[in-house]
C-alpha cells in the first residue's frame, strides 16, 4: 500500500508539473509585410510671378521664385518625380520648374510644363529627404500682351522610372 501511495503521489506530482509547464507556454503567427512607400509632399505654394519689366528691344524680363520646396520618400528603386500643370499655358508664355535633386537622382534641370508630364527627377531609390528647393520661372514675349492674373495647379508625382 506504501508503494501504492508513493507512485500515486509521484504520478500527480509529474501530472501537476507537466500541466504548470505546458501552460506556460504559448504561440502566434505573426504576419509582416513592407508595402510600396512614394511620397512627396511641397513646402507650400510660391509666390505670384508677375512679368512688368523688360529692357527696351528686349522680350520682357522673366518672373522666378525659388521659395518653396519638397520632401519626398520613396523605399522602391529607380523612381523618377514627374510634374505638369492642369491647363494649357496662353500663347507665347512658358511656366517652367526646376527642382533640386535628392541625393542618388538626377536633375533634368529647368522643364516646360505643360498638360503632359515631364521627367524633373530620375533615378532615385530608396531616400526620405526634405528641404529640397522647387525653382518656378514664367516667360512671356511681347507678343502674349497683357493677361489678367490666373492660377496653374502644377502635380509632381513619384513614379517608376524608365
Amino acid at each position: 500500500m506504501k508503494k501504492f501511495v508513493i507512485l500515486a503521489s509521484t504520478a500527480l506530482l509529474l501530472g501537476l508539473f507537466a500541466n504548470a509547464y505546458t501552460a506556460d507556454n504559448t504561440s502566434q503567427t505573426v504576419t509582416y509585410e513592407v508595402q510600396g512607400i512614394n511620397e512627396i509632399t511641397v513646402s507650400g505654394n510660391p509666390g505670384a510671378l508677375v512679368i512688368n519689366t523688360a529692357t527696351a528691344g528686349s522680350e520682357p524680363d522673366a518672373a522666378t521664385d525659388a521659395t518653396t520646396s519638397y520632401s519626398v520618400t520613396t523605399n522602391g528603386t529607380n523612381k523618377r518625380i514627374t510634374g505638369s500643370i492642369d491647363t494649357a499655358m496662353p500663347a507665347n508664355t512658358a511656366l517652367l520648374v526646376s527642382l533640386t535633386a535628392p541625393t542618388g537622382g538626377s536633375s533634368a534641370g529647368q522643364v516646360t510644363l505643360s498638360t503632359t508630364a515631364q521627367d524633373l527627377v530620375t533615378g532615385i531609390s530608396t531616400l526620405a529627404e526634405s528641404g529640397l528647393t522647387i525653382s518656378y520661372e514664367f516667360t512671356a514675349d511681347a507678343a502674349a500682351g497683357v493677361i489678367a492674373s490666373s492660377t496653374k495647379t502644377v502635380t509632381l508625382t513619384v513614379a517608376d522610372g524608365t
